[in-house]
């Protein structure tokens, strides 16, 4: 057989097979193409923050892994190696998708190193890993729009990070079978990032793939 004609089945099969990898990749969510439940709408934009001045980092038309660090930076080590690891790193070629991460003023000097530790651990590029400096009012301002019944704690930091839709609406789940409603995951739990939140994450970049098709195939009629 000639090696251009294996190399034509190689592609032909290559064709072939793709589609059915990413369709059973989103499919092994348990949701599967169900829709992630809406728990807060309209979580407070960005610019808000007067660190922020233009919308080149934004909430609104973006699917956020949202993080508040605050003055607890030197601390995050192993929390941001488990999100590094287990959502980044899956997700972080998926168009429209970041990492937004709100820190007190005063550690953004910190930043630097802890991103050298995180490439060092899987080396993915951290292009969509977003620190954005913060005063403590600030962050707690902007915490208190996910209107959850968790509390940061007194240096504007929390265990927890969030999923915010393109709307900038919090989503999560109504219907946990440990919390009841889950608002955010705790970075500091691999079983929690494994078990649900990788889930999650399928879930919602599903959501907003399968209506770009829709949009598409309407376009086209």
């Amino acid at each position: 057989m000639k090696k251009e004609e294996i190399q034509k089945k190689i592609v032909l099969g290559l064709l072939f097979v793709f589609p059915i990898v990413v369709y059973l990749f989103f499919a092994s969510g348990k949701n599967n193409f169900a829709k992630l439940p809406i728990l807060t709408n309209e979580v407070n934009e960005l610019s808000s923050l007067a660190s922020v001045t233009d919308d080149s980092i934004r909430l609104k038309d973006r699917i956020t892994v949202l993080g508040y660090w605050g003055g607890s930076l030197e601390t995050k080590k192993a929390e941001a190696l488990n999100l590094n690891e287990k959502i980044y790193k899956r997700f972080y070629e998926f168009e429209d998708f970041q990492f937004v991460i709100l820190v007190n003023q005063e550690r953004l000097g910190q930043v630097d190193s802890l991103k050298k530790a995180l490439q060092e651990g899987v080396g993915t590029k951290l292009v969509k890993w977003n620190f954005i400096s913060a005063t403590t009012q600030e962050i707690q301002t902007h915490f208190n729009s996910l209107k959850t019944p968790l509390s940061l704690e007194t240096n504007g930091s929390v265990p927890y990070v969030f999923i915010i839709d393109k709307d900038r609406n919090l989503r999560g789940r109504n219907d946990d079978e440990d919390e009841g409603t889950l608002y955010g995951f705790d970075a500091r739990s691999v079983a929690q990032l494994n078990k649900k939140m990788i889930d999650d994450v399928k879930v919602i970049l599903a959501e907003y793939r399968l209506a770009l098709k829709i949009y598409n195939s309407n376009r086209e009629k």
